[in-house]
């Protein structure tokens, strides 16, 4: 008897009970994205893509025709290279919308690169307080929003904070000593930005905890119990670091269960070479284990990596900055964007002549 029997099995007798409330079980992927948010750079630049054929076309239309549905795109508050901020993801969303993808803006609250390992506030931000960066995050967040809903592209998903495995807008909204109760603060304030903005908007927490049941359950559990309230859990998930597919599989079922809201994998993503197409050092240097780094192998990871997702219930499933190949000037430092490499060139879904690996599919 698989996983998933046996826990679906368990929620019914729950449910009948009247104990939880039936989360939404899924059938499909539903949401099938692809966070693009070093295209605009890189077609700015000139980049060119093509299809599998060779046949230069818009890197949106491929990704379309390879599945993708939902675009995701980051905001930076105020980042020196003048990208990834309020403006540019206005602009690029009307692009998106009106190809007609779905958009999921994902908000880092900095001015820079927002992970498990670094979420530092925003220049203008610094010298505040709990109580201060409580209203800035609502600021912030209902002017991205409300700028994006009258201009006709209201956003179907937002993300408050950025893989906030310890929290966000260190030092203040860090998780010190188990004491969840000031990233609580913010992240209500995020969520209550986002329905005064448009209700229909789903709200997103995202972490990289799709490594183990211990670290999603202390997370989720901790921002459960200080009275948060989501729509969508999201995870990230890389095969070098987050451990196997089989867990991963067990970690979406759990989180699934746990509280009763859909799950989706914010980013995944699998290299198709080991080598490296610029100065700038690659972020993932070795294969997923039992793929191969190259054309084949990438598309088959990033199949097995839907596959496992589905098995554990999620409704969605983005890949990680599939478009970006090496194009000098699209660094990744927004401080110099300009001279700074690409460490991910060697995951981008596209080689680094920007020709598409038509191995790599989106599935429902």
């Amino acid at each position: 008897m698989s996983l998933r029997t046996v826990l679906g099995a368990f929620l019914t007798g729950l449910v009948g009970a009247g104990l939880i409330a039936a989360p939404a079980q899924a059938s499909t992927l539903s949401m099938r994205g692809a966070d693009v948010s070093t295209l605009q750079r890189a077609t700015d630049l000139g980049a060119k893509y093509y299809t599998a054929a060779g046949v230069q076309a818009d890197p949106l239309d491929i990704l379309s025709g390879a599945g993708v549905n939902y675009i995701r795109l980051r905001v930076w508050v105020n980042p020196a290279s003048g990208y990834n901020n309020a403006a540019k993801v206005l602009a690029y969303a009307r692009t998106v919308k009106a190809k007609g993808f779905k958009l999921l803006v994902d908000f880092h609250y900095s001015d820079t690169w927002a992970d498990p390992g670094v979420q530092t506030k925003p220049a203008a931000w610094t010298g505040h307080g709990l109580s201060a960066l409580a209203t800035d995050v609502y600021n912030h967040t209902y002017g991205v929003c409300n700028s994006l809903k009258a201009q006709g592209t209201t956003p179907d998903s937002i993300q408050i904070g950025n893989e906030i495995n310890v929290g966000m807008l260190w030092n203040d909204g860090k998780v010190v000593n188990n004491n969840f109760g000031p990233l609580a603060t913010l992240l209500k304030s995020g969520y209550n930005a986002v329905k005064a903005c448009n209700s229909g908007t789903q709200v997103i927490i995202h972490t990289a905890n799709s490594d183990s049941l211990a670290h999603a359950r202390w997370f989720y559990d901790g921002i459960r119990a200080a009275g948060v309230t989501w729509d969508v859990t999201a995870l990230s998930y890389y095969c070098n670091w987050h451990g196997t597919m089989s867990n991963l599989t067990t970690v979406i079922a759990d989180t699934l269960s746990r509280y009763g809201r859909p799950v989706i994998l914010a980013e995944t993503a699998a290299p198709f070479t080991t080598g490296n197409a610029d100065s700038t050092g690659n972020s993932i240097t070795t294969a997923c284990p039992g793929y191969a780094a190259t054309w084949a192998g990438q598309g088959a990871a990033f199949t097995a990596v839907q596959n496992a997702a589905k098995a554990g219930g999620a409704i969605g499933v983005f890949y990680w900055e599939p478009t970006w190949y090496a194009v000098p000037g699209n660094g990744w430092d927004p401080y110099n964007i300009q001279n700074s490499g690409d460490g991910w060139d060697n995951m981008a879904v596209f080689n680094w002549t920007g020709v598409f690996n038509s191995q790599v599919r989106w599935i429902s």
